[in-house]
């Protein structure tokens, strides 16, 4: 699949409507629900068809559902995985990487938790710019950010520059993950949104079970150990190289064949291009078929004046532009706050708080908790063999079995992503939502309990498999809650309140995990529970029209 794929849908036999351009005094014929900026041409064959002016929601209905779905989720799916192989790379990282850094537990807690303070910073600006300036344009250069300061980090000699560069990729991968689902969602019929989300939150099943994959694979060679310059290049540098493939292969493919999101462009007041990508949709889901694209006109939710914005501030000079950003910045924050939107806006900042403290701090911890069950009994039961003073004669030859049951952990999470696409648009996200956290509560629990390597393994799959339903749940509630010009600025703060759950839930692990590691994995039973109760508050989404 390619851009000539794109460019294949548009030979086809349906006439080109005329644009009319909108002007400040525009006097064109408008309808309630807003302006029709499309006139069709006067010709005799062109006016015994049905005249179809279509709004958003109908125009995705008649654009079909096929070919052209299957590759956005493929394409979405990768950049998804990219996100997760970039964020959980550092915990396959810590049992080796430690030695070699001479890294403490409170330092690997702030390793863990670099990446998620470039995902606060990153989520919300991003997010705010995907809203202003398109969908498309963000990922390619977030996903470029990520896979390249992601990869420059296998250089860094000392722990203070690997933790920068973590940093920075982190800042990209914050900008990746609220936009994608946000452009994904703007391409789906309402009837399927819910499917076609938990679908996407999938991949990032696949970008851990890659992580874990390459980890096993990789890190316990000894084969790939030489001398870079004065820098002794180990294994472990080999698995973040490959690690910042798929952002950097995302990126590519997203510049090179991905449209821009409808939705957007119609809010944008840019009708012709969204009437273009509807065409795409059409010919590529229709492929085979003898019927033409019957749109000839968009209803548009409102006259043009986003797009009358967007050139004022586009021909500013840079000083009124840069003034008039940084004013706008933080509005799209008070929306969320402001009714209807306050309720459901102060409970999903409870919500990712509580599961991304959970989920990370302990996630992000696995395979170190792993390690410590090698000689028996709980792992809060084993200080760290590197907690006093690392040396690699602790942490090498490496051995498999961490790496294995990180495998065995990360591929726990199948059945719980069966469950959510086949059930999502039948149960609906909120009931999902709050009976996944409640369930995530109990398994972190027991988890504390247990007293051997078996049951660590199996209590850590249970947990695995429960917790993704609660993050699918999520992405499909959290997308289609806010409106368009909210949407990718909503999920970037909230991403962004996610990250300071998960910082502080890995700097708590580094600090307790060796004098009293019972205390942070009771704190997340305990944030997890309250997340679930919370969920309750929200309203029902099943199958609505995004708006």
């Amino acid at each position: 699949m390619s851009r000539r794929i794109f460019e294949d849908a548009l030979g086809d036999s349906v006439q080109e409507p005329l644009l009319t351009t909108c002007p400040a005094d525009s006097s064109t014929d408008s309808d309630a629900e807003g302006e029709v900026v499309f006139e069709r041409k006067s010709t005799s064959d062109v006016e015994k068809r049905t005249q179809m002016k279509l709004s958003y929601e109908e125009a995705v209905e008649e654009s079909g559902f096929g070919l052209f779905h299957a590759f956005l989720l493929v394409v979405c799916g990768w950049a998804n995985a990219s996100d997760a192989v970039e964020i959980l790379c550092v915990s396959f990282l810590l049992p080796t990487a430690r030695c070699d850094l001479q890294l403490r537990s409170a330092d690997m807690g702030l390793l863990t938790a670099s990446i998620f303070l470039g995902m606060m910073f990153g989520g919300y600006i991003w997010g705010y710019l995907a809203d202003q300036r398109g969908r498309k344009k963000v990922l390619v250069i977030s996903l470029t950010v990520n896979g390249v300061f992601g990869a420059l980090a296998s250089l860094a000699p000392r722990f203070w520059l690997f933790l920068l560069l973590r940093f920075i990729s982190g800042v990209g991968v914050g900008g990746s993950i609220p936009v994608i689902f946000s452009y994904f969602s703007e391409f789906q019929p309402c009837s399927r949104r819910g499917a076609m989300i938990s679908g996407l939150a999938t991949f990032w099943m696949a970008g851990n079970i890659l992580a874990a994959g390459l980890a096993w694979l990789v890190i316990p060679s000894t084969s790939t150990r030489f001398l870079l310059g004065s820098l002794d290049f180990q294994s472990w540098r080999l698995f973040v190289v490959l690690c910042s493939i798929p952002s950097l292969t995302s990126a590519f493919i997203f510049g090179l064949a991905m449209p821009e999101s409808p939705r957007f462009l119609m809010e944008a007041g840019r009708e012709a291009e969204a009437l273009e990508v509807f065409r795409k949709m059409f010919k590529l889901n229709q492929r085979g078929s003898s019927r033409s694209f019957p749109i000839y006109g968009l209803v548009i939710p409102s006259d043009c004046k986003k797009a009358r914005e967007r050139e004022e501030a586009a021909g500013a000079s840079g000083s009124h532009r840069l003034t008039r950003l940084l004013k706008k910045g933080l509005d799209p924050i008070g929306q969320m706050f402001t009714k209807p939107l306050t309720t459901r806006s102060v409970v999903l900042l409870i919500i990712f708080f509580c599961i991304s403290f959970g989920y990370y701090g302990l996630w992000m911890w696995f395979p170190e908790l792993f390690k410590r069950t090698e000689d028996g009994g709980s792992p809060c039961a084993n200080r760290s063999r590197a907690a006093s003073s690392p040396d690699n004669k602790k942490c090498y030859p490496v051995k498999t079995a961490v790496y294995m049951e990180g495998f065995v952990t990360a591929a726990s999470n199948l059945p719980g992503n069966i469950f959510t696409i086949l059930l999502m648009d039948f149960v609906g996200g909120k009931i999902f939502l709050s009976c996944s956290l409640l369930l995530s509560s109990l398994s972190v629990f027991f988890i504390w309990m247990v007293k051997s390597k078996t049951q660590s393994l199996v209590m850590s799959c249970v947990f695995s498999a429960v917790s993704v339903i609660s993050w699918n749940a999520l992405d499909v509630v959290s997308t289609e809650l806010y409106p368009t010009h909210l949407r990718s600025s909503a999920l970037g703060f909230f991403t962004g309140v996610g990250r300071i759950g998960a910082i502080m839930g890995n700097v708590v692990f580094g600090q307790l995990v060796d004098s009293n590691c019972a205390v942070p994995v009771l704190l997340v039973s305990a944030l997890l529970f309250t997340g679930g109760l919370t969920a309750l508050r929200l309203p029902r989404t099943k199958q609505t029209e995004l708006t």
